[in-house]
Formats: C-alpha cells, sequence, structure tokens
C-alpha cells in the first residue's frame, strides 16, 4: 500500500471510530417526578421551576416528566416554554423511561408525594434517585394531630435509600434526622418554584389596563382559609368535610382581619392599589367575602377583585409588575421572591413547616404565626413598611433570591454526580 493509500485508508478509519463513538453517546436522562395537581397554581409551579434549574445548570439533559395532573392548560403552557419535554402519558412511556432514565428526581412538593412511585423505581431499577425540596410533614397537612408514626418511618426509609435529599425547611431537615434518616446528602434545598420564569406578559398587561392598575404601584394579596374546601371545586370530588368547614368558619374573620387592615392602611397613607387575587380555585370567593365587601368605602375604591382563577404564567407576569405581596398563601411568596418581587407571609398551626423556609432565606421579619397575637399585631407595620419603602423592600428580596439560587446550583451539581460523564 503506498503512503497516500494508507493515509486515506486511516483517516477513513479514524473518521468512521469518531462517527461511531459520537453515535455511542447520548444525552444524560433524568425522570422527574412532579406535576401533583392543577387547581393551585403553587402545585403547578414546582415542575416548570424545577425545569428551569435543570435547563440552566443541566442543559443537555433529557427530561422526562412523569406526572400527576397537567390538565387545565398546564400541559400547553409546560410545552410551549420546555418544547424538548418529554411527558409520560401511559404504561408503555413509563416502562421505556425505567429503562433508559440514568436517575429519577422527586420535584419539590409539601410531602414525598410520589412515595410509591420513587419505591418502585427503586425496587425495579436499582437505580439512583434523589429529591428536591420538599417538606417532612411532622404533622398531617390534613389536620394538626402528628403523622403517624409508621408512615412516617416508611417515608424515612425510602428518604433512607435517596442518593440525595433537599427538605424546603429547615425544620424537616431536623424532622428528617431525628427519625433517623440516612441519605448521604440531606441539606436545605429551597422549592423548585422560586425559580419559575413562566410569562403571560398579554393577558397580564390587560387585565392590569383594564382595572387600572400600573405598573410599580400596586401590591396583590392573598387570603386563605384554615382548610382548603377542595369540596368546593367540582374537579376534585371531594367530599364535604364538616369538621375542617366548621374550623374555616371559626377562623376566617380572625386570619382574614390583619389582611383586611393592611388594605385600609396601604390605602389610605400611600397611593398604591391593591389586587386581591387567588393562588388556588377557592380563593375567588375568600377574596370577595372576606376582604373586598368588608372594607370601607373609601378604602375599596382603591381595590380590585380578581373574579377568576389564571394559571402560573399570567400570576407571575401580573406579580412582577406588581410593588409586592402579602397573604396567607405560600408559594406566590415564594415566586415572587424567584422574581425579585417583596413579599409578606401569614401562617398558622394547620400549615406544614414550609412557612419557616422565609427564615432559612433570611426574611424570617416577613413571616408572621397568626396564632401568635404579638406576631399577628406586627402583619399590618410590616405590610406598610414594604409598600412606603419600595427599594429597601426589593433590596431584600434580591438577597433571599441570591441565596437560593447559590442553593439551586448546589442540587443540580448533586444530580449531575450520578450522571453518566
Amino acid at each position: 500500500m503506498n503512503r497516500r493509500a494508507f493515509l486515506q485508508t486511516t483517516l477513513a478509519a479514524t473518521l468512521a471510530n469518531s462517527i461511531r463513538g459520537a453515535a455511542g453517546k447520548r444525552a444524560p436522562r433524568i425522570l422527574l417526578r412532579s406535576s401533583w395537581q392543577t387547581v393551585n397554581i403553587g402545585d403547578i409551579a414546582h415542575t416548570p421551576g424545577v425545569l428551569a434549574i435543570l435547563e440552566k445548570y443541566l442543559p443537555d439533559a433529557e427530561v422526562r416528566l412523569w406526572p400527576s395532573s397537567v390538565d387545565n392548560g398546564v400541559e400547553e403552557m409546560l410545552r410551549a416554554r420546555f418544547p424538548k419535554l418529554v411527558i409520560l402519558k401511559d404504561a408503555e412511556a413509563k416502562r421505556a423511561a425505567f429503562a433508559e432514565c440514568d436517575v429519577l428526581l422527586h420535584g419539590s412538593g409539601p410531602s414525598l408525594v410520589g412515595e410509591k412511585e420513587v419505591a418502585r423505581w427503586a425496587k425495579e431499577t436499582g437505580k439512583p434517585y434523589g429529591v428536591f425540596g420538599i417538606t417532612l410533614p411532622a404533622q398531617s397537612s390534613a389536620s394538626t394531630k402528628p403523622t403517624p408514626e409508621g408512615v412516617l418511618s416508611q417515608t424515612v426509609q425510602v428518604l433512607s435509600g435517596a442518593k440525595f435529599v433537599y427538605f424546603r425547611d429547615s425544620v424537616s431537615l431536623e424532622l428528617a434526622k431525628k427519625r433517623g434518616c440516612k441519605s448521604p446528602v440531606m441539606e436545605f434545598g429551597p422549592d423548585g418554584a422560586f425559580a419559575v420564569d413562566l410569562a403571560d406578559d398579554a393577558k397580564a398587561t390587560a387585565f392590569l389596563k383594564q382595572h387600572g392598575l400600573e405598573e410599580g404601584k400596586f401590591l396583590c394579596c392573598i387570603p386563605r382559609l384554615r382548610y382548603t374546601p377542595y369540596w368546593t371545586i367540582p374537579s376534585k370530588h371531594a367530599a364535604f368535610d364538616a369538621t375542617k368547614h366548621a374550623r374555616n368558619e371559626a377562623m376566617k374573620e380572625h386570619d382574614c382581619r390583619p389582611l383586611r387592615d393592611a388594605i385600609a392602611a396601604v390605602a389610605r397613607a400611600t397611593d398604591l392599589k391593591i389586587l386581591l387575587c387567588p393562588e388556588d380555585e377557592t380563593q375567588m370567593a375568600v377574596n370577595k367575602e372576606m376582604l373586598f365587601d368588608k372594607l370601607p368605602a373609601d378604602v375599596r375604591t382603591k381595590v380590585v377583585w380578581r373574579e377568576r382563577y389564571w394559571l402560573t404564567d399570567e400570576a407571575i407576569s401580573t406579580y412582577r409588575r406588581s410593588a409586592g405581596l402579602f397573604g396567607h398563601e405560600m408559594h406566590s411568596p415564594i415566586m415572587c421572591i424567584g422574581n425579585g418581587i417583596p413579599a409578606v407571609v401569614c401562617r398558622w398551626a394547620e400549615q406544614t413547616s414550609k412557612g419557616f423556609m422565609w427564615r432559612d432565606i433570611g426574611l424570617g421579619d416577613w413571616l408572621f404565626d397568626l396564632d401568635k397575637e404579638d406576631e399577628l399585631a406586627r402583619v399590618v407595620p410590616a405590610v406598610l413598611a414594604m409598600a412606603k419603602d419600595p427599594a429597601a423592600a426589593k433590596a431584600k428580596a434580591a438577597k433571599a433570591r441570591e441565596l437560593v439560587e447559590q442553593r439551586q446550583h448546589a442540587m443540580v451539581a448533586e444530580v449531575k454526580k450520578h450522571l453518566p460523564s
């Protein structure tokens, strides 16, 4: 063989090997168990938040979503923002994901919501799994009674098999340690909803214009009842709960009065307006009954009541244009801080420990326990201070956001350790 022929043959072989090597490589594959329900914009937000974090720090990864629910327009919203996302819709797709994905990631939630599916993954594949930003509830989310020991022990056992577990509040982290959780990496890891970057600017600006709300010239307010009355949402098919309803009725005036007082203080002391908006499908009615209809006439002229539920993208576009948010909910404040918008959080005994994440990210003086009279009395001054000094409030929100982003980067770095190089 002459020199030219030898070089040509060698070059062809090298090229062929290179092509085969490139063809043999593939993107790392992550199976995301998330998307718990769609009647609450916060529950919706868990998924696009985690997807945005993975996209930012693992841009080459293929993510397959294993949802509980993506109805009510949520699937379309996710696909518009994440066009490469694979959503598992049937048993065959799930079997393929079990065979082909490298790691299972359980998304943020009020607990280890997908515990059965995580256990199934571990049993059937033996491949690694981890958990992003959950609460480990010391009590049932449906009551103030402690979580049964057997149930909690089973959850801790599943968590112990995880390569990493990030708890979205320090109370949950300490409870996991106390209960004997043995995952090699257990740390504070913010709720995935902090990273949501969805937007529907057209809908948001149209609504604001229609109701005379100017950018930076209004606050958002969200009330809730002690227990979400799911029995009033047709799609949930929930039975009426007389005990929860009675508790709601007994506490709703106590809980909503500080919000009304804050609305009145802002309306009378500043040029800001107030938008009453929902986080779930039950709260439009609460806004009307407990806030709007009970406001003094001079205050009501500066308040807008949103009559209809919305999706996460329109809500975030609205929050971004506000001067801040206050109320009884958790995930709208999370989405606000994630977008640099100030947010005051009120909580009570019936809620899980998730509210304490506000302390974990340096916002403890924007967190109030309405079961404590001394803290209840501080709600109005805090909201008024946020309204009167927007620059200081935004600086405070930005500092918390920076801490959250640092933790997000570290969380994805841990995921990367369990993916093929």
